[in-house]
C-alpha cells in the first residue's frame, strides 16, 4: 500500500478520492485548504469508518507546503484548483493571477519539496489533474483552461525529466462532473462582471452546467489509476471525452483565422 498526498481533498473530486483510496487501505494524506475543511474531513472519514491524515494544505502558503513536506509520499496527486469564468479582454488581472498562482505555482513548488526525496530512493510517481480544457479550450473560461495547458507542459516535461530516474508522471483529465466546482467557476463572473459597462455580453452557462456527469464514475476511476503500476499517462474520462479531446486538436489544427 502506498503513502499518498492529494491536494484539494477538501471537496469534490479530491474528497472522494482521498476517502476512496484509504477504503482501499493506502495511507492518505488528505489536504485541504482551510481548517473547516479539514476538520469535516476528518469527521466524514470517521462516519465512513476510514483511516487518513487530513492536513491544511493551502498550497501557495510556504508554511503549509512545509509542513507537508514532512510527510514521506510515495504518490503525489496534484488536484486542488479554482476556476474563474470570464472573458478574456476584461475579466480582472488579479483574478487571472490567482489562478496561475493556486493551479501551477503552487503545485510547482510543492512538487520542488516533494519529489527530491523520490528520486533519492528512486521511486515514486507524481500525478497531475488537469482537465479536459487543458486539451480543449472553451471560451469564456480561457484563464482556467490556460493554467490546465500549462500543467499539461509541466507535467509532459517532468515525465520525461524523472521517469528515467525511476518517478513516473501522469495526467487526469476530468470532463464536467456535478460536484459544484464548476457551478461555482462560473458564479465567481458575478463578483466583477458589470452589465452596463461590459465589453461582452454574459453566456448562458445553462447547457455546460446543465450536462454534468455523476462525479461517482471519475472518482472511481481515480482510486483505481492514482496507487497503480502500469496505466496510460492521460487517463480522460468519461471515456467518450477522449474521442472529443483528439476531435477538438483536429479542429484547432483545420481552423482559418
Amino acid at each position: 500500500m502506498a503513502d499518498i498526498l492529494i491536494t484539494g481533498a477538501g471537496s469534490g473530486l479530491g474528497r472522494g478520492t482521498a476517502l476512496g483510496l484509504a477504503r482501499e487501505g493506502h495511507h492518505v494524506i488528505a489536504a485541504a485548504q482551510v481548517w473547516p475543511q479539514v476538520r469535516e474531513l476528518r469527521a466524514e472519514a470517521e462516519r465512513a469508518g476510514v483511516a487518513l491524515d487530513a492536513i491544511k494544505l493551502d498550497v501557495t502558503d510556504p508554511a503549509d507546503r512545509a509542513a507537508a513536506a514532512r510527510h514521506r509520499v510515495d504518490v503525489l496527486v496534484l488536484n486542488a484548483g479554482v476556476q474563474e469564468a470570464g472573458a478574456l479582454v476584461e475579466i480582472p488581472m488579479d483574478r487571472v493571477r490567482r489562478s496561475f498562482e493556486v493551479n501551477v505555482f503552487g503545485h510547482l513548488h510543492l512538487a520542488q519539496d516533494l519529489v527530491p526525496p523520490m528520486l533519492a530512493r528512486g521511486a515514486g510517481k507524481v500525478v497531475w489533474v488537469s482537465s479536459a480544457v487543458g486539451v480543449r479550450t472553451r471560451p469564456f473560461i480561457g484563464v482556467y483552461a490556460a493554467t490546465k495547458h500549462a500543467i499539461e507542459a509541466l507535467a509532459w516535461a517532468m515525465k520525461g525529466e524523472l521517469e528515467p530516474r525511476g518517478v513516473r508522471v501522469a495526467v487526469i483529465n476530468p470532463g464536467p462532473y456535478r460536484t459544484g466546482y464548476n457551478d461555482t467557476g462560473v458564479e465567481t463572473m458575478s463578483q466583477w462582471w458589470d452589465e452596463s459597462a461590459a465589453l461582452l455580453p454574459r453566456p448562458d452557462f445553462g447547457d455546460y452546467l446543465g450536462h454534468q456527469h455523476d462525479p461517482q464514475e471519475m472518482i472511481d476511476e481515480m482510486v483505481r489509476v492514482v496507487p497503480a503500476g502500469e496505466h496510460a499517462y492521460r487517463t480522460a474520462y468519461p471515456p467518450s471525452l477522449r474521442d472529443q479531446l483528439r476531435e477538438f486538436e483536429s479542429q484547432v489544427w483545420d481552423a482559418t483565422s
